[in-house]
């Protein structure tokens, strides 16, 4: 029941020759001017509030076990 719907989610399954395509035009891919430091915005968007939000549930039970005395 959950593979069929799965795999009709996914679509086909590709031949060795058409993933070698995929992959070959991936490769010929260049970055422009400024892609990298897009990327790093980005980067930083994503893992900086999971970062902020695990370092305040860590130094939050610390204060709660141990500052309190």
């Amino acid at each position: 029941m959950f593979s069929e719907r799965f795999t009709r989610l996914l679509g086909k399954q590709k031949s060795k020759k058409e993933l070698d395509e995929h992959y070959d035009k991936m490769e010929q891919l260049e970055l422009e001017k400024g892609d990298f430091l897009a990327m790093v915005i980005a980067a930083f968007i994503t893992f900086l509030p999971v970062l902020l939000v695990t370092l305040t549930v860590v130094f939050g039970i610390a204060w709660l076990l141990f500052g309190r005395f």
